[in-house]
């Protein structure tokens, strides 16, 4: 369901009346932003071509490039009979109320507004065209971002295994690490000599506990793995809700470091922020 904003597509039709290409590059970006190089004869087909853009994708900076090349034989020009009549009678009704008036000549004729006319192809067939060209095109950048959507949503899946791998791995350290802040502050007592009250030595042994309990940081970080996994079959954008995960990713992560009184602990802390960032990178590039 993870759609990448990082693709390209490129179609061509050919006709009697010339040919067109259509090519769409998109890469991340915050919003949808589409960007068009149409030829001028056809520009006024940027509305749709943006209308049916927006309705199809929710972000990334999209390059829309169209090309029209026109067949060299396109039937040249030719007389407009009824304009030139309709023109002719005008002129003469002009002789009859002003003798003296001077006439066009021909060339002044062929100048007059519809006249001559452009034996070329129907403009709007050509549109027609390219507004479907334009359709598979997009459908083409469309599957392609899908495509690379998939392969980043295994890379994140990767990396989220690797996060509950150091969850598990705290988790099964814990009981030795309480142990040993135990050991060590009986270690630092004995060696000074020092008698401690059993009410205040106990009173020391569990500020070293709860500063040492992560237990809470872990179960977040579990939630929001799952969270993650969650995101990554829904339908539609996601982008902008995971790299809000992988913010409250890191948080528990720094919390996890700040609280670290191993050095086990610590490499457990620093590989779930690699891991993170890792992932966040890879987001940036989600729709």
């Amino acid at each position: 369901m993870v759609h990448s904003m990082t693709a390209f597509a490129r179609q061509a039709h050919d006709d009697d009346w010339g040919s067109l290409q259509i090519e769409l590059r998109s890469v991340n970006q915050r919003y949808l932003e589409p960007h068009f190089r149409l030829p001028e004869s056809l520009r006024d087909l940027e509305p749709l071509f943006r209308e049916a853009m927006r309705t199809r994708l929710a972000r990334g900076k999209v390059e829309c490039s169209l090309r029209f090349d026109p067949a060299r034989d396109d039937g040249g020009l030719a007389v407009s009979r009824e304009r030139l009549a309709e023109l002719a009678r005008a002129l003469a009704e002009v002789r009859d109320a002003v003798p003296d008036a001077p006439m066009p000549d021909a060339l002044a004729l062929l100048d007059h507004p519809g006249v001559l006319e452009s034996q070329g192809p129907d403009l709007d067939t050509i549109k027609a065209a390219a507004m479907a060209l334009f359709q598979a095109t997009l459908d083409d950048l469309i599957a392609g971002r899908a495509r690379e959507g998939d392969k980043l949503a295994a890379l994140i899946r990767e990396r989220l295994a690797a996060v509950n791998g150091q969850v598990a791995e705290v988790r099964r350290l814990m009981p030795q690490i309480l142990a040993r802040q135990r050991s060590l502050l009986l270690e630092r007592l004995d060696s000074v000599k020092a008698e401690l009250d059993p009410q205040r030595l106990e009173a020391e042994l569990t500020l070293i506990a709860q500063k040492a309990d992560v237990d809470e940081e872990l179960d977040r970080l579990a939630t929001h793995v799952t969270e993650v996994e969650r995101q990554l079959t829904q339908k539609g954008p996601v982008g902008r809700r995971l790299d809000f995960l992988m913010q409250e990713l890191n948080r528990e992560a720094n919390t996890l470091s700040s609280k670290s009184v191993v050095a086990s602990t610590t490499r457990c802390a620093v590989e779930l922020k690699v891991l993170i960032e890792q992932m966040r990178e890879q987001i940036q590039n989600i729709e």
